[in-house]
């Protein structure tokens, strides 16, 4: 895969895992905003886009690197492994945002920019650690 194609596909699934986390943060929002709510959010769209991005990423991003080998639950604990320091990133991130402003825009706004940073450094450890032949 090229390298242009390869961005393009990143880009794409890091969108639609991005989706899925600030929609399904909306939903839980949606019930209370209390502060139970804010944590169960913020996991539950974690958790979400995390397995969401790993099928994309074992699909189409990473599959020419590991043909043949057979991927399962020990590498699905290394990527979620790996996961923690840009889960670290986006949550320190949208935290900060929400803390500051205190409104759900704001939040977004950090929960963006936090995936952002969050998803260049998951690629790279992913591409060192995890999907490796």
């Amino acid at each position: 895969m090229n390298k242009k194609n390869l961005i393009i596909k990143y880009f794409i699934f890091s969108l639609a895992a991005t989706l899925i986390n600030i929609f399904s943060q909306r939903i839980i929002l949606s019930i209370s905003e209390t502060n139970l709510y804010f944590l169960l959010a913020v996991f539950t769209g974690t958790f979400l886009g995390l397995i969401v991005k790993y099928f994309l990423d074992k699909k189409w991003i990473f599959f020419d690197k590991v043909a043949g080998i057979r991927l399962g639950g020990k590498q699905f604990f290394k990527y979620t492994s790996m996961g923690i320091f840009s889960t670290l990133i986006f949550w320190a991130i949208e935290f900060l945002f929400w803390f500051i402003w205190g409104t759900h825009f704001m939040r977004e706004v950090g929960a963006l920019i936090g995936l952002l940073i969050g998803y260049i450094t998951k690629y790279n450890l992913d591409k060192r650690f995890v999907f490796i032949a």
